[in-house]
This record gives C-alpha cells, structure tokens and sequence, in this order.
C-alpha cells in the first residue's frame, strides 16, 4: 500500500473546525466563552454539544473563563480575533498566570500564505502573550488540531496552572484535514486539573512533620494553593491536629473560619476593624510557620513586615520557584492536596502532645480575638447610617448567604471588604476575588463566570462603581446567557482606594478620584434587568432577599459613604482620612 493509499481526505462536512471542536469535546469543554470570531468554530461547536457563551469585550471573556476555572475544577476555553481581540485577552490573562489559574486561549490568526504581509489586523501575537501565558503555540497543519490542542491543555493544567495560547490560522480551520486511515485517534481526557499531581520528598516531609511537632507557637497560612488544588479537607484534617490555620485572601473559604483554631484572613487589612486585628501576634510570633500554596506576596504579607524573620518556614507549593522566594524555607515541592496527605500521615506518628496541651489556651486565645474584633467594629462603625456603610452591607450579606453561595469581588476595597466581612462557614466555600493583579473590572465578568460553572449555586458580586463601569455590558450577556445574578454595587461616587491611598501618602488627591452621580439600577433596567436603588440601612437587607428569590439578573445600587475605607494597615492613624 503507497502511502497516499494511507492518507485519506476529510468529508466534506469535516473542516479543521470540526476537528477542533471534537477535539475540544473531547477535553470536556461544553462552553466557549467568545463573540463571533472564529466563526467556523462556533457554527461547527453544537454539533459536539458545545454552547457559546457570548461576551461583549474580551478582557471581560477572559474573566469569565478565569472565574469558570476556579469553581468548575475544569479548563475553560475562551476565543478571539486575531489584533486588537486579542489584545484584550492580555489583562485577563495576566490575572490568571499570576494566579495560577488555567485557560486555553484560542486566538484566530490570518491566512498563512498572508503572514507577514500586512493582512488586515496581522499582528505577532507570540510577542504580544509571551508574558502573560505559559505556552504560545500556532498550528500550522490542519491535520494537526489534536496534537496541538492536547499541548495547550497539557500546559494549561499541569505543573504550576496558567494560560496556553493556541493561535490557529483562519484557513486552517476552513481546510479539509487529511488524516491517516490507520492512525488511531486521540482519547485522552485533560480538561481538569490540577492534571498530574506530584508529592513531596518523602524525606522533607518527614522533617517538616519533626518541625512541626517540636515548634513552640506554629502557625499555617493556607494560600490560594489550596483551592487550586483541592486540598481543604486535607488541610482540616491538619487543623484538627492541634495546628492553627490563617489564609490569605485568595486562600479565603479554604478552612471553616468558624472552626475554633480558624484565624482568618491575614495580611495588610489587620488594623483596627479587621476580624484578626487582635490576633496578629499569632504570626508575628510565630517559631514555625507552614506555607501552603502561598505567594507570599507583598499584599498578604503587609509589605513583608507580617511574618516574623525569626520563625522557621516550611514552604510548600507545586512551584519550585515560589518556595523560599521571600522566606528561606524547608522546601516541599508538590501537589498540596496529596503532600498535606503526606505530612498528615507523618504527622500521626508524631508526639503531638505539645499541640494537644496549647490547644484549649489558643482557642481561647482565637475566641477573644474574634469578640474583640466585633466589639471594635460596634465602636468604630455606626451600622444604621445613611448612606450606607459597607460593613453593614457585608453583615447583611454575611446573614443572608448560604454556605453554598459564591459571593465574587471586583479588585481594590471590594475584594476587602467581602474578605473581611463574610465567613467561611465550611471548608470549600468559595470567596472569588482577582488578586493575581488586581486590575479593577473584574467583579461583574467574575460572576458570570463562576454561575455558567455552577448554575444552581446563588451567585452575589460585590463591586465598587469605578469597577462596575469598566463592564456594565456585560450586564445584557448575563440576561442574554441566562446566567442570573445579584450585583451590589457599592456607589460611593469615588476611586476609594485611590483617592484615600494619595490622601494617606501625600495629603491630598487628584481630582479624577470623584465621579458625577450615576444611577446603576436605571442602567441596569436600561439592559432589561431589575435595578434597585437603597439609600437606608435597612432596605438592604429586604432588596437582597428578594433578588436572590426573583431569579433574573439583578443590580443592588447602593448609596455607601465615601470616608469608608477597611482597616488597610498603613492607613493606621492617618488625620488625613478624617475629613
């Protein structure tokens, strides 16, 4: 038999799209967040039981795919043209890189035999994603989809998650891929992750449970890690050692935070106000202090003046790189779900009567804290006035939910406030906030995201107006998808953090801080979906009972103060703020 004997053409019916989308399928992907364009991948994907989910600007389909990984355990697909389409993508997929989160980006790209001829929108998108994704790949072989399509969920879900970037050319798509009669065809399954989980040094493990087991005042702060991985049980079954747990924010709903060893979040909003105000003194003195899926970065360590530089640090991150970048540390390399298992395991053969004698004193210890955080916030905080305080909003909100809620933040204060001012009542619940850089927008695309995840989940996003502004669109996608959710949009008419931030440090600020008064339900009803406005405390609390019943997409606008700000520690005892 010759070889072209060997090769058979595609159908008719069977364009690169349609490899692309089976390939896809293939990887349990049933939704693409994208507009129109690649056109013959949309009108191929139904036929593989692919639904699309259609954005209104791409930097907000990249937020939506992040927000989708986080709580789905899957690795999303979102799409776009090639040139300033894809430019969008860059911000989303920078969040996503920083936070360890994985996508599959797909980017159409100009016909082949027109590159580097000026096509129209032609642009070096290898240059452009080179630093925001882990892989950049183009396929330039129809009959190569599926290889192509397995590396980028390959690199998407492995080792350290992030963003792959496959950029396909237009006519690539449009050809009839000639495949091989005998070639078997491709079954592997890699649309979740983490997809190939790895385990400590036994031997470091073992040290680490040694350390642990003699430390004097030992201290874990759990990181976003932990959810990547789906370590929570693990890491209560650690707690339930003797061992207390902190989180940072993105760690946040990775322990029960009503547990009696359960710290809280800790970080640079520790001031007076703050729910761990009173229990700081668990870090800065901590003698040994456990790391699990922590950046360590500058936000949750307060500028790297939180954790103590006497303590001894044990680091474990499925990133080498991670481990020690900022504290010299017993180094743990590996999956956390499957090394916490480890270390537990260690652990139990320990004599862990140390931790056993100190727990009924830490526990008090943690139970004073809590009490005198709420006592601080009834004297600090008048939660009857008008307009509104956002503590008051975040301890409706924090009544109202259910476990099973995902509430979702857009970035600066808001990601605070719902940090600060809700509970993790059980270990999994799940706080979504845009920390990996933290550009403002992503609040409202968050939640989209996170409910086409989890339909049957109550959906409720906090975001500020300066944030809510860079997407109201997306507002008619949510109706349109039929992806209902509640927005509170706390209307304070300014850039808080920043107007507040340049106050603190400078003594004044810049005039773009304050806006003109906007009415966002009446956007909100413009788009077709409910808007409410609440200017009193105790109309809040009704509006989003009934939102949260009335099952369509609903925005809460609600008239807050502007001298609010969270206990940020280096706001401390600035006069500046008492205007």
């Amino acid at each position: 038999m010759n070889q072209q004997s060997e090769i058979k053409a595609g159908t008719a019916n069977e364009t690169g799209a349609h490899v692309l989308a089976a390939a896809l399928q293939r990887h349990g992907v049933k939704e693409i967040f994208g507009q129109s364009i690649p056109s013959a991948l949309f009108l191929a994907a139904p036929h593989y039981g692919i639904r699309q989910i259609g954005y209104r600007t791409e930097n907000a389909g990249a937020a939506m795919a992040d927000a989708y990984a986080r709580i789905s355990g899957k690795v999303p697909v979102v799409t776009a043209q090639n040139g300033p389409a894809a430019t969008l993508l860059v911000p989303g997929l920078a969040e996503a890189l920083k936070a360890s989160v994985p996508i599959v980006a797909i980017v159409q790209d100009v016909h082949r035999s027109f590159t580097d001829k000026n096509a129209f929108q032609e642009l070096d998108h290898f240059a452009l994603f080179s630093g925001v994704a882990k892989w950049v790949r183009r396929v330039a072989d129809p009959s190569r989809i599926d290889d192509y399509v397995d590396m980028a969920f390959t690199a998407a879900a492995s080792g350290r998650c992030g963003p792959a970037v496959l950029l396909v050319p237009v006519d690539v798509l449009d050809a009839h891929p000639e495949l091989r009669a005998d070639a078997p065809r491709r079954a592997a399954q890699m649309g979740h992750f983490p997809l190939d989980r790895t385990v400590a040094d036994p031997n470091r493990v073992a040290e680490a449970a040694s350390v642990l087991a003699k430390a004097r005042a030992p201290i874990v702060i759990a990181g976003g890690g932990v959810h990547i991985s789906g370590a929570q049980e693990e890491l209560a079954a650690l707690q339930a050692m003797g061992f207390p747990v902190a989180t940072t924010v993105m760690g946040k709903g990775s322990v029960d935070e009503t547990a009696p060893l359960s710290v809280g979040v800790v970080g640079y909003f520790m001031a007076p106000g703050s729910r761990t105000a009173h229990l700081r003194d668990l870090v800065t003195e901590a003698d040994v202090v456990l790391l699990v899926g922590n950046r360590t970065n500058q936000n949750g360590t307060d500028s790297w003046s939180l954790y103590p530089d006497s303590a001894t640090y044990i680091h474990l991150d499925v990133d080498s790189a991670e481990i020690g970048r900022n504290y010299e540390a017993l180094r743990l390399q590996g999956d956390a779900k499957l090394s916490l298992a480890a270390l537990n395991a260690a652990l139990s053969s320990c004599d862990l009567s140390g931790a056993e004698s100190r727990r009924e004193a830490l526990e008090a210890k943690i139970a004073g804290g809590r009490e005198a955080a709420a006592t601080d916030l009834a004297r600090l905080v008048d939660m009857e006035a008008a307009p509104l305080r956002p503590e008051r909003i975040m301890a409706d909100i924090d009544k109202t939910i259910t476990p099973d809620a995902i509430v979702v933040a857009d970035a600066s204060y808001s990601s605070i406030w719902i940090s600060n001012g809700l509970t993790a009542r059980r270990g999994g619940q799940r706080f979504l906030t845009p920390r990996g850089l933290a550009g403002l927008g992503w609040g409202l695309p968050f939640a989209i995201g996170a409910k086409a995840a989890r339909p049957e989940a109550p959906v409720v996003c906090v975001t500020g107006d300066g944030g809510f502004a860079h997407v109201w669109a997306e507002m008619e996608t949510a109706r349109r998808m039929k992806l209902p959710i509640v927005i509170v949009v706390l209307n304070n008419q300014i850039l808080g953090y920043q107007k507040h931030a340049e106050l603190a440090i400078f003594g004044d600020h810049t005039d773009v801080c304050h806006f003109e008064a906007v009415d966002h339900a009446a956007i909100a009803r413009a788009c077709g979906c409910e808007g409410v406005r609440v200017e009193r405390a105790d109309d809040f609390a009704p509006a989003l009972e009934a939102a949260l019943a009335g099952g369509g997409v609903t925005v809460i606008d609600v008239v807050t103060d502007e001298r609010a700000h969270p206990p940020i520690s280096v706001f401390q005892g600035k006069t500046t703020l008492d205007y």
